[in-house]
């Protein structure tokens, strides 16, 4: 199970125009993750990232059948519910909340957002799609009211198939987000200067 821990970055909440919460990959950090925000137009945000427990969100696969990966998902998912619902205390608004992520921490942003439908400020997921070996579609059933949702890939991913982040498109669409999706050619399991200012123009409207 994981442990709550975070690190805060940017401007204080008393002051922000809205909060940036970072989500790092299998084997990354807070800190790695929150890095990207130097390539990102965060002026006058606050800006926070969650660490995973032994840098991993959760222990296999994304695409696994849900219960191997119990009861760490369940865990992760609760840590980003626990971080929202702290950020609301502090004074925003679920529209003032915007996710940054990558790889596992795509998958693990998208499937929060998918079973916590709001209006949120935006998604950047990098490399990521809907957790299990099959989707449980029937738990995708809110209104993310137009929520700009931004999914780079390559194309093939050692990781992440091209069929799945399909699937999720189509899950993110029934739940009225705005969302697009780039495939980009052999990139590798990186990120693209190209994806960030795609993302930057759908997500924060840049």
């Amino acid at each position: 199970m994981h442990q709550y821990n975070i690190i805060e970055g940017g401007t204080n909440t008393t002051e922000a125009k809205a909060a940036v919460v970072f989500v790092h990959g299998r084997g990354g950090t807070a800190e790695d993750i929150m890095s990207l925000q130097q390539y990102f137009p965060f002026e006058n945000n606050y800006l926070v990232a969650p660490q995973a427990t032994q840098n991993t969100w959760y222990p296999y696969s994304f695409m696994a059948p849900r219960a191997q990966n119990e009861p760490w998902l369940t865990s992760a998912i609760g840590t980003l519910k626990q971080l929202v619902d702290e950020l609301k205390l502090k004074g925003f608004t679920s529209e003032q909340i915007y996710f940054v992520a990558f790889s596992q921490g795509a998958c693990l942003s998208l499937e929060f957002v998918a079973t916590h439908a709001a209006r949120y400020g935006g998604v950047f997921a990098y490399i990521g799609g809907l957790i299990g070996d099959i989707l449980d579609i029937e738990q995708y059933n809110g209104n993310l009211l137009e929520t700009p949702v931004y999914i780079g890939t390559s194309d093939p991913d050692a990781h992440v198939p091209v069929e799945r982040v399909e699937e999720t498109k189509v899950q993110f669409e029934k739940l009225n987000a705005d969302i697009k999706v780039d495939y980009f050619k052999n990139l590798g399991h990186t990120i693209s200067k190209e994806g960030i200012a795609n993302g930057i123009r759908h997500v924060f409207k840049q």
